[in-house]
């Protein structure tokens, strides 16, 4: 379960971004420093990359780049949460979730009038997954009270969420972003989602 990693040479290839682009956007913070990763090689030290999500992320920044600036770029990137608050009238009106999700939600958890942006994160991780077929309405009370209950002790620091599952019991788990993880034979990994990229997309859908 090892990600795939690509080397930095691989990986300026591949996109035709330069070495200056790449270390200014590192600094910009539009690049997790746990992203480069420093590995030896028969030639020496060598920097290398989570594959999927460097692609991911480059493809993005060079999509909306030139309608944003590079400081505007790192906050929609940023895993802090922002400062929002929405009530369940607006973010169904605004149809950022479904009701079935914000059903399930005070179900779960309880009723609340306003969803801050950590809420409405948990609400669309929910959503994303739900409508993906990758969860089963059991499990997604499953995934609401792990997001609900352990999310907040990353403090906005990256991570990814991780369902397993083994003999038709369900596991969530959160893992730091760059986290290997092994697991005995009979388990599956069924989700592993950077908690960055639904941020990422729930600012987009709030903008």
């Amino acid at each position: 379960m090892e990600p795939e990693l690509i080397s930095k040479r691989e990986l300026l290839e591949l996109t035709g971004i330069s070495y200056g682009q790449l270390y200014r956007w590192k600094r910009k913070d539009l690049i997790p420093e746990e992203w480069f990763i420093r590995k030896s090689t028969y030639t020496g030290q060598e920097t290398f990359f989570p594959k999927q999500k460097i692609l991911e992320r480059i493809e993005k920044i060079l999509s909306m780049k030139d309608g944003l600036s590079l400081d505007e770029l790192a906050d929609m990137f940023s895993p802090s949460l922002s400062e929002i608050a929405l009530t369940k009238q607006s973010l169904l009106s605004r149809n950022i979730v479904t009701k079935i999700t914000v059903d399930m939600y005070t179900d779960e958890i309880g009723e609340t009038e306003l969803f801050t942006f950590d809420r409405l994160l948990y609400l669309y991780t929910l959503d994303l997954l739900l409508k993906d077929g990758q969860i089963s309405l059991d499990e997604g009370k499953l995934l609401l009270r792990t997001l609900h209950d352990r999310y907040p002790s990353f403090e906005g620091k990256a991570c990814d969420l991780l369902l397993i599952r083994k003999w038709g019991v369900s596991l969530f788990l959160l893992v730091s972003g760059t986290s290997d993880i092994a697991a005995d034979a009979d388990a599956r990994l069924i989700v592993r989602l950077p908690m960055a990229r639904a941020i990422e997309e729930l600012k987009l859908k709030l903008a």
